[in-house]
C-alpha cells in the first residue's frame, strides 16, 4: 500500500471538509509517462493523502508535451512551431493546489521543472476577478528526490519561484528524499529504504496536509484579501524609453 498505517490513521481521524478542492502535481521528471519515475513514487504518497480526504488529484508529466521555452502563454505567437503549454495551462487555472515534483540532477531541480516555472512566469501578469495577480488564492509546494544532495535547495529555489508568482505557502510546504550520495538506489528501487524512511514520510505527510488547510482555509475566506495588492490600483511606471511589459 501507497499509505502507511499513522497516515490512513490521519486520514481517518478528522472533520475537515477539503471536498471542492483541486490539486495538481506536475511530476518534472525527463522521463516521458511509461517509464519508471522515482520522483513519481513519493508523489504518489502525498496525492493518497488528498485523495483520501475527496480532494480531485490529477499527477501529470510535463515531459509528455511539447513545451516551447519563453514567457509568454503561447510560444508559436513568438516564433515557435508548436507548443502544448496552453494545454497544461488549462489544468494549472483549475488548481487550487500545486505541487512540482523533481529529481535533484549536479544539485538542481531538472531543465523540465525550471521549464515549467518559466511558463508559470508568463501566466503571472494575468489578473483574477479581484485585480489581483492570478495565482493570489492559491497554495504551492513540492518534492524532491534523487541520490545527491541538494533537497532543501531545489525547495528553496522552486518554492521562492511559487511564492513570487503569487502562490500561498505554507508551513513545511516541502519534501524529499535522497539516498546515499554517489550511484546506488533510488526511491522506488528494491531495498533503498524509501518508501520506509520515517523521516521522508513524515515530512511528506506534514506537507501534504499543511497544503490541504491552507488551501481549505484560502477557499473558505474568499482567497487572499484585496487591499493593497491590486495592480490596477498601483499601475508600474515605465523605464526610460521601455514600455511596460504587456499583460494581455
Amino acid at each position: 500500500m501507497v499509505l502507511n498505517e499513522k497516515q490512513k490513521s490521519l486520514c481517518r481521524g478528522h472533520r475537515f471538509d477539503f471536498s471542492g478542492l483541486r490539486a495538481l502535481f506536475l511530476n518534472c521528471t525527463l522521463k516521458p509517462t511509461g517509464t519508471l519515475s522515482h520522483t513519481e513514487g513519493l508523489l504518489e504518497v502525498s496525492k493518497a493523502i488528498m485523495a483520501a480526504n475527496g480532494i480531485t488529484v490529477e499527477v501529470l508529466r510535463p515531459a509528455d508535451y511539447d513545451l516551447a521555452p519563453g514567457v509568454y502563454s503561447d510560444m508559436t505567437e513568438h516564433g515557435f512551431a508548436r507548443d502544448e503549454w496552453p494545454q497544461l495551462w488549462e489544468k494549472v487555472k483549475a488548481a487550487d493546489i500545486l505541487v512540482l515534483g523533481t529529481p535533484i540532477w549536479l544539485g538542481e531541480e531538472s531543465s523540465v521543472c525550471r521549464r515549467v516555472i518559466e511558463r508559470l512566469y508568463g501566466e503571472s501578469g494575468k489578473l483574477n476577478e479581484k485585480g489581483q495577480y492570478f495565482y493570489y488564492g492559491r497554495v504551492g509546494g513540492c518534492i524532491v528526490t534523487g541520490n545527491e544532495d541538494g533537497i532543501k535547495h531545489c525547495a528553496m529555489t522552486v518554492l521562492y519561484a511559487l511564492q513570487h508568482l503569487g502562490y500561498t505557502i505554507p508551513p513545511q510546504a516541502d519534501a524529499g528524499w535522497i539516498g546515499e550520495a554517489g550511484p546506488g538506489p533510488s526511491y522506488r528501487d528494491k531495498g533503498s529504504g524509501g518508501p520506509e524512511n520515517d523521516f521522508t514520510q513524515r515530512n511528506t505527510t506534514f506537507m501534504s496536509w499543511n497544503l490541504m488547510h491552507m488551501a481549505r482555509l484560502l477557499k473558505k475566506a474568499g482567497g487572499i484579501p484585496a487591499h493593497g495588492n491590486q495592480r490596477s490600483e498601483w499601475e508600474a511606471g515605465c523605464r526610460f524609453d521601455y514600455p511596460n511589459p504587456d499583460y494581455r
